[in-house]
């Protein structure tokens, strides 16, 4: 029993997710392998060989695979996949695009967003029970699955960051698969952000409608944010109004998020938001209606006019 852990990387270093994939990869009982699937990514491979609890890494090198197209990302692991009882997937944006063509091809089910290997023997020797958040986060499903390869997404707030040294993997290379030639790389435009990635925030600092409009966003929440060298977030509602730009969304259709210190000013806490902070390990939240959702899962509230509340607090840090 053994499973593929599908990494994520900029073909230089493995990005943070990588590492929860691995402890969800660990859970399931067997040894773990990493997939490098890329072009000059020998860097991203050693890397991955680092990472505490990896038995052996595959690097596979191609000028198709350099940007992580999904097509040729999934014919690579469709050469290697009858190697592995379970094969795991961040749930990012790339991993969302891969797993379920990797599913479709092999036919079996995909396993989506788990939060915990619940049961590691099932009665085929191999984990086979795993929970998922259901209904934005207010239900958690168990689901097992009886299919020969297990095709899982990894939620990665659900699971601990495996050590990124400590390990002393071997890298073996393979041979690259041929590029599909369905759909090609044409350009990127990336978000220069001098602030940490939301995702991987230790502090995240978000603001929600009541704020009223992007001048005041800025005005207010910047400060609380650059004060304590947080991420700044928002809600949906203060996003689709053009608060925030798209990429600082927080809720099951933005980022899941579970930071050390969550802040959330002005968010009345609706169901959508909720579902992509309740994991954050201490929540703090300001507004002025004391019947608002996002006090239900505050560890700490201020029931306050967040336009008075959030200087006074900049002062005081």
């Amino acid at each position: 029993m053994t499973s593929l852990v599908i990494a994520e990387h900029d073909n230089a270093t493995i990005k943070g997710a990588t590492l929860n994939t691995v402890t969800a990869a660990a859970a399931c009982g067997g040894d773990v392998h990493v997939l490098v699937a890329g072009h000059n990514a020998g860097a991203a491979a050693q890397a991955a060989a680092q990472i505490a609890g990896v038995a052996k890494v595959i690097h596979a090198d191609a000028p198709g695979l350099e940007h992580g197209l999904a097509e040729n990302v999934a014919a690579q692991i469709l050469a290697i996949a009858q190697n592995y009882s379970h094969i795991l997937f961040p749930a990012t944006a790339g991993g969302k695009n891969v797993a379920p063509r990797v599913a479709a091809k092999l036919d079996v089910a995909q396993i989506s967003d788990i939060t915990k290997v619940t049961q590691p023997q099932g009665a085929s020797g191999t984990a086979d029970t795993f929970e998922r958040p259901i209904y934005a986060g207010n239900a958690i499903a168990t689901v097992q699955s009886q299919d020969a390869v297990k095709i899982i997404t990894v939620r990665t707030t659900g699971f601990d960051a495996a050590a990124a040294t400590g390990g002393a993997a071997a890298v073996e290379a393979a041979a690259a698969a041929a590029d599909a030639g369905k759909s090609k790389f044409v350009g990127s435009e990336i978000a220069k952000n001098d602030r940490p990635e939301l995702t991987a925030a230790k502090i995240i600092v978000s603001g929600g409608r009541a704020l009223g409009s992007k001048e005041k966003f800025d005005e207010v929440m910047t400060p609380l944010a650059d004060k304590l060298g947080a991420a700044l977030g928002a809600s949906r509602a203060a996003v689709d109004a053009g608060y925030a730009p798209n990429d600082w969304q927080v809720g099951q259709t933005g980022k899941i998020v579970a930071p050390q210190l969550y802040i959330a000013a002005g968010i009345s806490g609706a169901i959508q938001h909720l579902a992509g902070m309740k994991d954050s390990k201490v929540i703090v939240a300001i507004n002025k209606d004391a019947e608002a959702p996002i006090f239900s899962v505050a560890d700490y509230g201020l029931e306050a006019d967040l336009f008075a509340a959030v200087p006074e607090l900049v002062k005081a840090l």
